[in-house]
């Protein structure tokens, strides 16, 4: 509840590596200052390095690595999960001046090799079970000179023990990583590609470091050791720089989850004081929650239910700046006391200094469940364009339904079409090799155009309303929001996985639906008792949206859909164009059924 929610005090003298230049000065002054605080584990603590060992990995490999020739402005990809490998061969590949690009696992050899040709990557790091995918696209690759495997021998391959081997004893490390400049570019960040090939979006070590202290003017690190899970996609930005760069200066732990459908069952163990989950990750646990609840015996139900109605309501009260009768105060003290600190102790929550969500919109409802159980969320919004934060709701005075407030020292206004620009020290260097698109997107006066449509509110709060190229506009002339729309649905039910609204230029919206296979637990999707579900959560979620925002009818489909597939990104936003196009016979299906009478929803 608000009540709960407050700014750590900052420390009484700032961690140094927070005013380091780059990020390799950043990481030498965290292992010089707590070298004997755990820097990387993975769950159970079958492996835990410390940050003095995280640094001699760094500097074993760095030298390894120069031995078979990379050097500064070197591209090295790693495809690898997340595993404590990553972030040393990151790190040390970084300290030779190098420019790593991490590559998305669920990539089929077609995009590996385009990535691997746009990048120019001359390096790459990668595992045994992704071997063959790195290997046939290497021949496509001709810049590929070396691939490292890190947990095995291959004969095309350098193993790691091999590469660490290599390394000259007089390597000179420190000259090395001291010739790197604020200005050079760090890492490659690819877009998600919803609408075309995905960019290459180059970002400096000074992007990277004005993003960590502009976050650190925001939330003050409380002390060093903060627990961080690393469970989403390392090519990401928002894992990038969360579980990555802002944990180097600030001297956190970090647990890799290398199955990121083990993340819940990891979180006692981690005992996170910093938790970043995209909307899937919440609207799942509160559906397994309330199936919980549900299963309770009738008046542990019964009451379960009223303590969470009556959090919403003293959560709605405290959110509005309004005054909380005493009598609700005392009520929803008692069931956190008794009900919900227990609950998120058993969740591993029960350290949380804060959690973050971003990258699609989440339903309100889902943020209410939340924030009155006492797990709050703070809603954010940035890109890969701006080293992953622009906006974020300040935990004193969060408003739900919007991504927050700019960060400081950084400059957020919309263009007349309602386009949102962002100016700030951390936004991109540019597109690697495409100058015409990086003059598109930055202007001369340095605003960045994001693409997305958004509104400012009196207080300066952002509301995003959706990508400037995917609203949709029907036959009427009305705009909408598809992800809008499809988040209402997907949090109505978690049978539901995925959704896609369709209804441009057209008369009404119509939605394509993908069940949960873990939901679904073997059930067919065409069962009449499973269309009925879903029909029940479409009517509910309609009834939350303007009428001509509402879904009229749907089509559940019986297969799933995979990230980084025909139809998802590899962060699950829809590839509404190929969408449109594969499934062209069933979205027409579902006009013509509509044109003859029939309404189903």
């Amino acid at each position: 509840m608000i009540a709960r929610l407050a700014r750590p005090e900052p420390m009484a003298q700032a961690m140094p590596a927070l005013g380091a230049s780059t990020v390799c000065e950043a990481f030498q002054l965290t292992v010089a200052e707590y070298p004997d605080l755990i820097a990387l584990r993975t769950p159970g603590g079958d492996l835990e390095l410390t940050w003095q060992q995280y640094g001699e990995r760094v500097r074993t490999t760095a030298a390894g690595l120069a031995a078979i020739g990379v050097g500064p402005g070197d591209r090295v990809a790693l495809m690898l999960d997340n595993r404590p490998e990553f972030h040393w061969i990151d790190t040390a590949a970084t300290h030779l001046g190098a420019i790593t690009v991490s590559i998305y696992n669920t990539y089929p050899p077609s995009q590996v090799e385009h990535l691997l040709r746009d990048a120019g990557a001359e390096t790459v790091v990668t595992e045994s079970r992704y071997l063959p995918v790195v290997m046939a696209a290497r021949r496509g690759a001709p810049a590929v000179r070396r691939v490292i495997l890190i947990d095995g021998e291959h004969s095309d391959s350098i193993s790691l023990q091999e590469l660490e081997g290599r390394g000259r004893a007089d390597f000179p490390f420190e000259q090395s990583w001291r010739e790197v400049d604020p200005e050079d570019v760090l890492t490659l960040i690819y877009t998600s590609g919803t609408t075309g090939p995905p960019k290459a979006v180059e970002l400096t070590h000074h992007n990277m470091m004005s993003m960590v202290r502009i976050w650190e003017e925001f939330i003050p690190t409380p002390a060093p050791g903060a627990r961080i899970p690393s469970y989403l996609p390392m090519a990401h930005v928002a894992e990038r720089e969360f579980s990555h760069y802002q944990a180097i200066p600030r001297a956190a732990t970090v647990t890799t989850i290398a199955d990121h459908n083990q993340i819940i069952a990891a979180l006692p163990d981690v005992r996170p004081t910093a938790f970043l989950g995209v909307p899937r990750v919440w609207e799942k646990l509160k559906a397994g929650l309330e199936a919980g609840f549900a299963s309770a015996p009738a008046a542990e139900r019964e009451r379960l239910e009223r303590a969470v109605a009556a959090g919403i309501r003293r959560v709605r009260l405290e959110l509005a700046g309004e005054p909380v009768d005493p009598d609700l105060r005392s009520e929803t003290d008692t069931d956190d006391r008794e009900l919900f600190e227990p609950l998120r102790a058993a969740l591993g929550f029960d350290q949380l200094e804060g959690a973050l969500t971003g990258a699609a919109p989440m339903p309100p409802d889902v943020l209410e469940f939340f924030f009155a159980i006492g797990i709050p969320i703070y809603e954010v919004w940035g890109m890969s364009e701006t080293s992953a934060l622009v906006t974020v709701n300040p935990p004193e005075r969060p408003k739900l339904g919007t991504v927050g407030v700019p960060l400081p020292g950084t400059e957020v206004r919309l263009a007349d079409d309602g386009e949102v620009l962002v100016r700030a020290p951390n936004v991109m260097l540019g597109y690697r090799g495409a100058p015409e698109r990086t003059r598109e997107a930055i202007d001369p006066e340095g605003w960045l155009h994001t693409g997305d449509i958004g509104n400012i509110d009196e207080e300066g709060y952002l509301q995003i309303v959706d990508r400037k190229k995917e609203l949709i506009i029907n036959s009427a002339g009305k705009n909408m929001s598809p992800a809008n729309i499809e988040s209402r649905i997907r949090s109505a039910s978690g049978l539901i996985s995925h959704v896609v609204a369709i209804g441009d230029r057209r008369p009404f919206n119509v939605a394509l639906i993908t069940l949960d296979p873990d939901v679904l637990a073997g059930r067919d999707p065409g069962d009449t008792e499973v269309r009925a579900e879903v029909l029940e959560a479409v009517d509910r979620a309609n009834q939350q949206l303007a009428r001509v925002e509402q879904i009229k009818r749907v089509e559940i489909l019986g297969e799933e859909w995979l990230p980084g597939g025909d139809e998802l990104t590899p962060t699950l936003k829809p590839k509404r164009k190929a969408i449109a196009q594969k499934y062209e016979r069933e979205i027409e299906a579902l006009y013509e059924a509509k044109e003859r009478g029939t309404d189903e929803v």
